[in-house]
């Protein structure tokens, strides 16, 4: 070896040893590679990695202070499946496919499919209010004409409904407590539409058999029908902006700050679309009076607000927390006419003076009112927390409430597995 001009002699570089892998974070680049393109977000791939069983501690494995951090760097170098400019080295410029000519304008399908929606959400709504007209135009008010009139607008309007809910924003994919919400809010409409009028039979010492007929709340149930329209608006725009907060959001704590004035706003504007809906019904259609009293129109409006929050909680993935807050309210409104029959047995008139008290002193449709508004108000404060996830506002048909749960005993893993 010569030396240089300097008379120096230039010592051989020594190799460089080298404890670990050079890059750490390629290891989780090509494990996780279809989560990270599918990604429109860095807080989908913290979700997801998450729900893997990645944990803060496995993330300074890979020189990360948190999972976040580590799904930043894995959504800034892996490129999207959608992006041809954000392309890995391997992959050429000239691997991406020629952009289409343009063509001509034509009539737009988001808006079409908007419009066709917009107008199943409210098909309920107006076949009901079609059902009420119908049986006061009846031509011959015979009961068996009436009654064939009320039955066939209740079945129309059922599978109205059942339309409505199969499609657009109030949608539900998958859930394990799906049947059990389900019947849970049969039971709180069932007991919104006859339930007043049978409670005001039991404390009066009834129902005789053979005895009237039953008394719907005919008010309340149109309202409810009608209130399907402005949910399923609000859920929608509560879910579009979700999804743009998640986003631009830089951390899971700032996501939630975000998202829980959403998720507070859409609840007090669909109130408020119920309570006017509610209050309309009754001035029009509750020219007898109602059989719930005064507390009707909050009764009817605590319900609508109570069945949105259990759908917007199934449909984002918790549908067992749903169930729990339907359940409940149904719970309290059996209990209270449980209580009402126990008192006619001898030593037990006790039990029924508490519901006798407040069906007094408010009317029949305050045992429904408090229930349903205590079972709404906690299904709000569960949903503060659980709608705040990102991994709550995924696009895709997933249930994500088990992505969202923390696992108490993650699985075990592999030797290559970090």
């Amino acid at each position: 070896m010569t030396a240089p001009e300097s008379g120096t002699a230039v010592p051989p570089a020594r190799p460089v040893r080298r404890h670990g892998p050079a890059d750490p974070v390629k290891i989780l680049m090509h494990r996780h590679r279809d989560l990270c393109e599918r990604a429109v977000d860095p807080l989908e791939i913290a979700a997801g990695l998450e729900a893997h069983g990645v944990t803060d501690r496995a993330a300074a494995r890979f020189r990360h202070r948190d999972v976040f951090s580590l799904a930043e760097e894995l959504y800034a170098r892996v490129p999207r499946a959608d992006d041809p400019e954000r392309r890995t080295p391997e992959e050429p410029a000239d691997a991406a496919e020629p952009d289409p000519e343009p063509e001509p304008p034509g009539p737009a399908p988001g808006a079409r499919s908007r419009v066709a929606r917009g107008a199943v959400q409210l098909l309920p709504g107006a076949l009901g209010l079609a059902t009420v007209a119908a049986h006061v135009a009846v031509l011959a008010p015979t009961p068996r004409a009436l009654r064939a009139v009320d039955a066939a607008g209740l079945l129309l309007t059922v599978l109205a409904l059942r339309l409505a809910l199969r499609h657009g924003p109030l949608r539900l994919w998958r859930g394990p407590g799906s049947r059990t919400a389900a019947t849970a809010a049969f039971w709180t409409v069932a007991y919104a539409v006859l339930g007043d009028w049978l409670l005001a039979q039991l404390l009066s010492g009834g129902p005789d058999v053979p005895g009237p007929l039953p008394r719907p709340a005919v008010a309340t149930a149109v309202a409810l029908a009608c209130a399907l329209a402005p949910a399923a608006g609000c859920a929608h725009w509560f879910a579009r902006r979700a999804r743009h907060r998640v986003a631009a959001s830089r951390g899971l704590a700032e996501l939630a700050s975000r998202v829980r004035p959403l998720l507070i706003a859409a609840t007090l504007l669909f109130l408020v679309a119920a309570a006017a809906l509610a209050t309309g019904a009754h001035l029009l259609l509750g020219r007898t009076g109602s059989p719930g009293g005064r507390c009707a129109i909050p009764a009817a409006a605590a319900l609508a607000v109570l069945l949105f929050l259990a759908r917007l909680l199934a449909v984002h993935g918790f549908p067992a927390a749903a169930a729990v807050g339907l359940g409940s309210a149904a719970a309290l409104e059996a209990v209270a006419l449980a209580l009402v029959l126990a008192a006619r047995f001898p030593r037990l008139a006790p039990l029924g003076r508490p519901v006798e008290v407040l069906v007094t002193v408010a009317g029949p449709a305050a045992v429904p009112a408090v229930a349903c508004a205590a079972a709404a108000l906690c299904l709000l404060v569960r949903g503060l927390r659980a709608l705040t996830d990102a991994c709550a506002h995924q696009p895709g048909p997933t249930d994500v409430g088990e992505a969202c749960r923390p696992r108490r005993n993650p699985p075990a893993r592999s030797p290559r597995s970090p």
